[in-house]
């Protein structure tokens, strides 16, 4: 097997992984069909990533470190020449499920779901 093969292989294995931890951490189902959703868990259709280096751990760095307190940090990346409303919020795991919850019970917020 070359090395190519043997890397994808690899990081197919670690993809499958994550989408299971993902799953776990947010009472989902694993879906992981090839062009479906990777997890479905409560309104939220998951495309779980791993990565070993991403830029956006910057940016969250600073987003924690400028955060008051009370108030959750949040980065909202948008890119040159795209619609705002495509701009992507990201935000840490821990905050999401203390913010929502357990996805799969009904979830209020402002009156919606």
């Amino acid at each position: 097997m070359t090395d190519k093969a043997t890397t994808a292989k690899r990081n197919k294995r670690r993809g499958r992984k994550y989408e299971k931890q993902v799953a776990s951490m947010l009472d989902g189902i694993k879906q992981g069909l090839y062009g479906g959703e990777d997890v479905s868990a409560g309104p939220w259709s998951i495309e779980a990533k791993t990565r070993k280096k991403f830029v956006g751990d910057k940016w969250m760095e600073q987003a924690v470190k400028n955060c008051p307190e009370g108030k959750v940090p949040i980065v909202i990346e948008h890119t040159n020449g795209q619609r705002h409303s495509n701009d992507l919020v990201m935000m840490r795991l821990g905050d999401f499920k203390d913010w929502y919850g357990n996805p799969n019970k009904e979830i209020l917020h402002g009156g919606r779901l």
